[in-house]
């Protein structure tokens, strides 16, 4: 079969391509953002006619692929970790409901918050919705988990997720692909009330969810995507998880490690596979990467005096990612040599691009809240967000999507007015619209500013579902047409944008300005894709 060298992103992408999926749904995030980007661009997705596009926020993506799953259909939905919580409620429901054709929920985390509020583990949503999960080691088996997860979806009739961290999927590697297989056919649920999650008919699905515990734990024992491997020296066990496993063989060619090693990369976890190792060996070591789920449960259900170390209790690091060099010291109880940084090494921060809209809008900003004390700006998830540094200095919180327009909100019910609230046009239409609402109910003393520069600039340039739309939103929600105002930020605009900025902070209710100039990069992009255009056309 043919051979493609591909990100992990890539490969979940591709395996689903393979493996009959029908559609895929999603918001990017980093560092989930290539799997959707890689299946819209995909001549043989398009030729099946595979639906892949971008959602308003994690939540609709996740019923929209429930609704194919419903249909009898092969659906994919994808977001980073914290896009999880956004897609919680339908989430954790749709463990209740089961699913009809298979679904696969895609989680990527972000250990050491490269680009995100927090280092969250989704194992623990998966654990708390009790659906069976994937933790893939490398990319092929990232590939290959791909059809086996719409398989066992199938099988028994649930959604399974896909637990990635952000070295797997942005790290290359080859991939052999299967023989593809064809979408299936439309069929609806055999019982028509399955998704109707009336407290009487939830219930009964309530316990079929937990009668299934034991089919999915034997399945995670069976398949063969966990292994033990034995080994002489019985001092010291180890078990380890996803691509924890591969920091821990780079460090032991083949055949030098000598201790019994457990991967762990399908869950529930295989009690009886960790019992194996757990009464082989004076002492346990656990190596995973994100929080210490496994390490914990082990002290739960194995709790009969034998020393179990990892995270939790300090012999590997409780916050970041793991690396080779991390889990070597671990394993050999130190290093002789720490190696340290130079000095002169300096970090550089990320900074806003060289001619982005966002700082002439927030110099505007700055200059009108020149007369009022500091602290009033709520932001939110976006490039905007590096506001909060050097020279700007402009916002006071960055929470989650859509928290600044609520947050300030709130911050005018206690006294603080006027409040600010900056959001991006994109997140706005993923998770701010309803806080608007909130904030037309009671016309809170709050000015909104919707940063439009025309895309979902952070991760890429992805389509905003707010381009042309923002002020009939606004509109239709309530606010008044004569308290929105589009603005240009442009230096020669500046003195007109502080005067506008600055009379709607005065009005004691809320009010929209909407710094309206697209994105320098995807401007760029597409300058360059119409002289391409053009040059193609004049040869």
């Amino acid at each position: 079969m043919q051979k493609l060298l591909l990100l992990g992103d890539e490969a979940i992408a591709q395996g689903a391509i393979d493996s009959g999926l029908s559609g895929i749904y999603a918001y990017p995030g980093t560092p989930s953002t290539e799997i959707t980007e890689y299946v819209i661009r995909n001549k043989e997705a398009r030729e099946k006619k595979i639906r892949a596009s971008w959602s308003a926020n994690e939540k609709t993506a996740m019923e929209a692929a429930l609704g194919m799953s419903y249909a009898g259909k092969r659906a994919m939905v994808c977001m980073k970790h914290v896009g999880l919580n956004v897609a919680a409620d339908a989430f954790l429901n749709s463990a209740i409901t089961g699913a009809n054709g298979g679904l696969i929920v895609v989680s990527a985390d972000d250990p050491s918050m490269h680009s995100s509020q927090n280092e969250q583990d989704s194992r623990f949503y998966g654990q708390f919705a009790m659906i069976p999960v994937l933790e893939p080691s490398n990319q092929q088996e990232a590939y290959d988990m791909v059809r086996y997860g719409f398989e066992i979806s199938e099988k028994y009739g649930t959604p399974v997720m896909m637990r990635i961290t952000t070295r797997l999927a942005h790290s290359r590697s080859g991939i052999i692909r299967k023989e593809g297989v064809g979408q299936n056919s439309l069929k609806l649920p055999e019982d028509l009330t399955q998704y109707i999650l009336l407290p009487s008919l939830a219930r009964k699905r309530y316990q079929l969810l937990l009668e299934n515990q034991g089919v999915f734990k034997k399945e995670s024992g069976n398949s063969g995507y966990n292994r033990f491997f034995d080994g002489e020296d019985k001092k010291r066990g180890i078990i380890t998880t996803g691509i924890a496993y591969n920091y821990l063989m780079e460090n032991f060619p083949e055949g030098s490690l000598k201790n019994p090693v457990l991967k762990i990369t399908q869950y529930p976890l295989p009690e009886k596979m960790v019992r194996k190792v757990y009464e082989a060996c004076d002492e346990i070591l656990v190596i995973e990467e994100g929080y210490p789920l496994v390490e914990d449960m082990l002290k739960g259900f194995l709790n009969t005096g034998k020393p179990v170390h990892g995270r939790m209790d300090g012999t590997l690091p409780r916050t970041g990612e793991l690396t080779p060099d991390i889990v070597e010291k671990a394993v050999k109880e130190g290093p002789d040599d720490e190696q340290k940084v130079s000095d002169l090494v300096q970090v550089r921060p990320p900074k806003l691009c060289k001619g982005c809209s966002h700082m002439d809008s927030f110099r505007a900003l700055n200059a009108a809240l020149e007369e009022y004390s500091k602290g009033r700006v709520f932001s939110d998830i976006g490039c905007y967000t590096l506001s909060a540094m050097k020279p700007l200095e402009s916002i006071n919180s960055c929470v989650d999507m859509g928290a600044s327009v609520t947050m300030a909100v709130g911050a005018a019910d206690a006294g603080l007015v006027p409040a600010v609230a900056a959001i991006g046009d994109s997140t706005f239409t993923h998770s701010g619209m309803t806080g608007l609402l909130d904030a037309v109910i009671s016309d809170s003393p709050i000015t909104v500013l919707i940063l439009d520069n025309s895309t979902t600039a952070m991760t890429g340039g992805q389509p905003s579902a707010a381009l042309g739309k923002l002020e009939d939103i606004c509109k239709g929600i309530g606010v008044k047409e004569e308290h929105i105002h589009v603005i240009n930020p442009i230096p020669k605009e500046h003195d007109k944008n502080v005067k506008i900025i600055r009379e709607e902070l005065e009005h004691p209710g809320i009010s929209v300005v909407i710094p309206r100039r697209e994105c320098i990069q995807t401007l760029a992009k597409r300058m360059k894709a119409k002289r391409k255009v053009r040059q193609e056309k004049q040869s």
